[in-house]
């Protein structure tokens, strides 16, 4: 194509696109059949896990859990058939650990069959300052929140792309988009993971693979346990989120095909600001919100995401 074609081509598309954005506030994007699909989430022994487990459990999916904690993926399992699944398989796996990730997945491929609907949602945050981390916990946040990824989606997408069907869901965080006091390594493993799931995204659409979509979740702090004692200054404008509420909208995203989903809406408008303000004024703004201080209090748990 020539400039001139391309360009128009641009501003039509972009045109479209906005109107389609702009209607859909209003008539919700219709939601797509998942019945006979294999769903696997990791990090799924309780928590926002175990919710999004008990969301699927009615639609006619086999679930596939995985988690560190046997009891609780047992629990998880317990629950979800008392909600109606009727296919319910979980493995203890340690999602930072290679080689564990390649056998485990195998083991499910021979035993329930190729995962259509990979749900990365293990994850764990130190909640020390950087200098005050102990180079393990910093490596062990990597290993969790950003590489098991890779060994997941290394495990699982050849069938989704040889099918050119499936979903890639990346559960990472608000502080996987805006630096936060304190949490530097846990910051830096949930950018990560943005970037690796969008990057795999783009691949996936520039192979002719649109059948394979992806959902990358940026939560604010969760009431789970998992950020105890953190606050928030302004409530209104950004709420500690129920883990009930958030389970729902994470799936609610998969089942819409919603490239990203930010909790609370907020943030949509706290990242627009991040990319045209100043320096100083992003300070400034998160001092007024309290971005400063909202590790201060901090004694969750330094386990894996719930």
């Amino acid at each position: 194509m020539n400039f001139l074609l391309e360009t128009l081509q641009l501003v039509v598309l972009s045109i479209y696109y906005n109107v389609e954005s702009f209607v859909r506030l209003f008539i919700p994007a219709k939601k797509k059949n998942v019945t006979g699909e294999i769903v696997l989430i990791t990090g799924s022994g309780s928590g926002i896990g175990r919710l999004m487990a008990l969301e699927f459990a009615s639609m006619e999916v086999a679930l596939v859990l995985w988690d560190i904690s046997h009891e609780g993926m047992k629990e998880t399992a317990r629950q979800a058939k008392e909600a109606g699944a009727k296919r319910v398989h979980y493995y203890l796996c340690d999602c930072s650990d290679r080689a564990e990730v390649y056998r485990v997945a195998e083991q499910v491929k021979r035993e329930v069959g190729d995962v259509s609907i990979l749900i990365n949602n293990a994850g764990i945050v130190t909640g020390k300052k950087f200098m005050e981390s102990p180079d393990s916990l910093i490596e062990k946040t990597v290993e969790v929140n950003t590489m098991s990824h890779f060994w997941t989606y290394k495990a699982f997408l050849p069938a989704m792309t040889s099918n050119n069907h499936g979903h890639l869901v990346s559960i990472s965080s608000s502080a996987g988009l805006i630096g936060v006091n304190g949490l530097a390594d846990y910051c830096a493993s949930k950018f990560a993971a943005v970037g690796f799931a969008e990057s795999v995204a783009l691949e996936l659409l520039s192979t002719g693979k649109n059948g394979v979509k992806t959902t990358i979740v940026c939560p604010y702090f969760i009431n789970t346990g998992m950020f105890d004692g953190c606050g928030t200054k302004w409530p209104v404008l950004l709420p500690i989120l129920e883990p009930n509420y958030v389970a729902k909208k994470i799936v609610d995203a998969i089942l819409t095909d919603q490239a990203f989903l930010l909790l609370p809406r907020t943030l949509y408008i706290l990242m627009a600001l991040k990319n045209i303000i100043p320096v100083k004024q992003t300070v400034l703004l998160g001092m007024y919100l309290g971005a400063f201080n909202f590790m201060d209090s901090f004694k969750g748990r330094s386990k894996k995401r719930d």
